[in-house]
């Protein structure tokens, strides 16, 4: 995970995508800090945080878009995969690199109570509150984009998608105002809904029977919920839209309560995220294997079947981590040595 982490670091500050996404945050940022707090006089900056955190819509699917889409478009996260290190540690080490990168402008915000302070009297409890609520929903929307950087290959389309689910998580209160508070209403949006998420999960366990049962037990109980209790519906689609109220969480922070609540609720988000992006990789794999066990199974059908590996993949990587000493499913006594003298050969 480690060596993962460095590598994301280096990729992000040696191109423009990390200095884009620090400056996008300070420029704006640094707008509404100077139209509210210096030229108003106000002397919190929760108020600026919190009219400035629209911004995470454009920023976060730019930084995130290429994290994992870009290795499954260039086809090297089959190697990825394979490496002896297992696919939660790769996903732990790309999303820290992120979050270290959001943590630069972060850093630089903590600097403006300071600031504040040389020209008044302001809360500094208050202050810092805000700043971590603005952080944790930038982590949170950060987790996002990993997720869904992880579902594509195509960077453009990583980078829509994450827009949009963060634009619906920035408007849910409207769009759940859109939707009737009767049973009828609840009962179409669920159907809706449960049709989308069985649609998801058929896409990652990639068996259309299973999807099909789940869909169709889903919906009957829908119905018959409906027919039998009909006000257990009434108003619930309002309570499950504001599941995904990421920003509503952030106003108790805002106001300089430490809200132990939504800091749950944000780590909750990216340990889900997290996950998901854990068995989406996995699922596109194709494969329960672990990596330790893939990486085996391919020395062993590479060495074994009669194919010798180009040196830049297979045999370099055996030969000098000694992963295999000799072999053990067939009686080709292939061991070290033989694959150093294919190496040198070739």
């Amino acid at each position: 995970m480690k060596a993962i982490y460095k590598k994301e670091i280096r990729s992000y500050l040696t191109s423009m995508i990390g200095y884009a996404f620090i400056a996008f945050i300070l420029v704006l940022l640094g707008i509404y800090f100077t139209a509210i707090n210096i030229q108003s006089a106000y002397p919190e900056i929760g108020y600026a945080l919190s009219n400035t955190s629209f911004v995470f819509l454009i920023a976060v699917p730019v930084l995130t878009m290429r994290v994992l889409a870009e290795e499954q478009k260039n086809k090297t996260d089959q190697m990825l995969l394979t490496a002896p290190v297992s696919v939660g540690s790769i996903v732990l080490g790309k999303y820290l690199a992120l979050v270290t990168v959001f943590c630069i402008p972060t850093a630089v915000i903590c600097l403006y109570p300071l600031l504040l302070a040389q020209h008044g009297t302001i809360s500094y409890p208050m202050s810092y509150t805000s700043i971590l609520g603005f952080f944790l929903l930038g982590a949170a929307y950060i987790s996002i984009g990993v997720f869904i950087s992880s579902l594509t290959e195509s960077q453009v389309i990583a980078a829509v998608l994450s827009f949009l689910v963060l634009f619906v998580t920035y408007v849910e209160e409207g769009i759940a105002d859109f939707f009737p508070e009767s049973a009828e209403g609840s009962l179409f949006a669920f159907v809706i809904l449960a049709a989308l998420l069985c649609l998801w999960i058929g896409s990652m366990i990639k068996n259309p029977v299973v999807t099909g049962v789940l869909a169709a037990v889903a919906e009957a109980a829908l119905v018959i919920l409906y027919f039998v209790r009909p006000s257990l519906l009434e108003g619930r689609i309002q309570d499950v839209f504001s599941v995904f109220d990421l920003s509503g969480h952030l106003d108790n922070f805002i106001y300089g309560i430490l809200d132990l609540n939504g800091i749950v609720y944000y780590l909750s988000v990216i340990v889900l995220c997290l996950f998901f992006t854990v068995q989406s990789l996995q699922g596109s794999a194709g494969t329960d294997e672990t990596p330790q066990e893939v990486h085996k199974r391919k020395s062993e059908e590479d060495f074994c079947g009669g194919r010798k590996p180009p040196p830049s993949e297979t045999g370099l990587l055996f030969v000098l981590s000694g992963s295999v000493s000799d072999c053990r499913c067939c009686d080709c006594e292939f061991d070290r040595r033989t694959a150093a003298d294919n190496l040198y050969t070739d």
